[in-house]
Formats: C-alpha cells, structure tokens, sequence
C-alpha cells in the first residue's frame, strides 16, 4: 500500500499481471533428523498476481501477493512421508530491467502460513500448531519478458532466513528453500 501510494503519480505506468508455476522446495533441517534419516525436494505449484511500479528508466518496484506450496519430502528409515506447508507470500521487489527483455529482481519476502501438514503412509496430520505462522525470506531472481506480448519466464529463489518450528528443541531448527519457475503475463506489454 506505502509503494502504491507513493508511486501513484506513475498510475499511467503501473502494469499488472498474473503468474503461476513450479516449486521445488526443501527445508533446510538442523538437529531434527536421525540417523539414517534423509530428506529430499518437494514438487508443487505456486500462482499469484503482481504489479509493476516504475521508479526510474529501468528500476520499478514489484510487490506481489502469491499462493506457494512448499515443505519437503522425508524418508524416516523407510518410511516416507512429506511436510506440506501452504503460505500466502507477500514479496516486495526491486527490479532491473534491460532493453533486451532480460531482467533481476531481489527484494523481501513475507510468508503467512496458511496450512500444514505431515503425509506418511496414506494417512495426512495437521501439524500447523507445531509451525511458526510467520516466515521471513529473501528472494533472488532472473527473467525475461517480451515486451511485443507480455508473457515472460521468471526464475527466483526465495532463501528461508527464519526456523518455523514453533517451539524448538535442541537448537533444532527448519528454513525454508524454494526453486519458482513461472510464467507471467503483464496486462499492458509496452512497457519494461
């Protein structure tokens, strides 16, 4: 809301957009697992609406509002399972776009935690009183739009920096990991 007000005097500028695509998330665990214990890369989907603020010749700032699927894969002894965590993630970016198309992105992210679950054998338990409600990120990306249509590819990785284990417990800890590819599309193309 701060962006869009203070940049509401380039309201002809702004665009808006919508994108979806994959996740290949993980949690990066520390003093959780045993022994024999490994985990491994969930594959999910992740969708969500953005809109572009221009600020200079080639610097916009893009706030977005997306739904993510992430967690992780486990393999406790051969029993296999996974954590599934849903948020609503708020990422606000600064962006760099180069006349040929090619653009890099950073900025924060804030993660709302929607749902959680822990998935063995069939069987689905919900684990989101154990998950911290709030989770913090930064995000890194690259891309390419064409300008003529508005469609794009954007590759990002948002680097988990707070535990979401809610009361932990020798110094155990789980960040989030997540590998986005997108498509997106702008509504109004003729811009950067």
């Amino acid at each position: 809301m701060i962006a869009i007000t203070a940049f509401s005097g380039a309201s002809a500028q702004v665009q808006f957009g919508i994108k979806a695509g994959l996740n290949i998330s993980s949690l990066s665990l520390s003093n959780v697992l045993e022994d024999g214990e490994t985990k491994s890369s969930l594959t999910s989907f992740n969708g969500g609406l953005f809109a572009s603020l221009p600020i200079a010749e080639s610097l916009s700032v893009q706030p977005e509002i997306n739904y993510s699927m992430q967690g992780t894969n486990l393999d406790l002894e051969g029993d296999k399972g996974s954590l599934n965590y849903d948020y609503l993630n708020v990422p606000v970016l600064i962006k760099y776009s180069h006349e040929s198309g090619l653009f890099a992105e950073t900025g924060p992210q804030a993660g709302f935690l929607l749902s959680a679950k822990a998935k063995s054998g069939g069987s689905s338990y919900d684990v989101k009183d154990g998950v911290e409600s709030f989770d913090f990120s930064w995000a890194l990306g690259i891309g390419y739009k064409l300008h003529d249509i508005g469609l794009g590819i954007d590759v990002r990785y948002n680097l988990g920096l707070t535990n979401t284990i809610k009361n932990p417990f020798n110094g155990s800890s789980a960040k989030n990991g997540v590998l986005q590819i997108d498509l997106f599309y702008m509504f109004s193309p003729g811009s950067k």
